[in-house]
């Protein structure tokens, strides 16, 4: 880490980037990809930091609705804007009511 707001933070996972799940958006203020613990998508702000401008929290919000709404349907999903694991991070999840079950489901067997 460099020491200056919003540069990349050694060890932080979500400045890391990996493109582990499929992602569904990004430009230069986030991306927006399918979380690895939740299986729901997810956006994360490009900057390390858990409190982005406001502008921009509403554009990552809209970004990640634009996702959800194609994938679980209007209405059928809400935000979790609580960041659990990764705390000094923004990010936020668009979870549908089945998400939890998903999550400790046993994994399907490769097609």
């Amino acid at each position: 880490m460099t020491g200056h707001p919003g540069d990349p933070a050694d060890g932080c996972e979500l400045c890391e980037a990996a493109r582990i799940t499929p992602w569904h958006y990004e430009d230069d203020v986030c991306w927006v990809a399918d979380c690895e613990v939740c299986d729901v998508p997810m956006v994360v702000w490009r900057h390390h930091g858990a409190t982005p401008p406001e502008a921009a929290v509403t554009a990552m919000l809209h970004r990640l609705g634009d996702v959800a709404d194609a994938r679980f349907g209007v209405d059928g999903w809400s935000f979790d804007r609580v960041m659990r694991q990764v705390p000094d991070h923004f990010h936020a999840h668009a979870r549908d009511p089945g998400w939890w079950g998903r999550r400790f489901a046993p994994a399907r067997p490769a097609r």
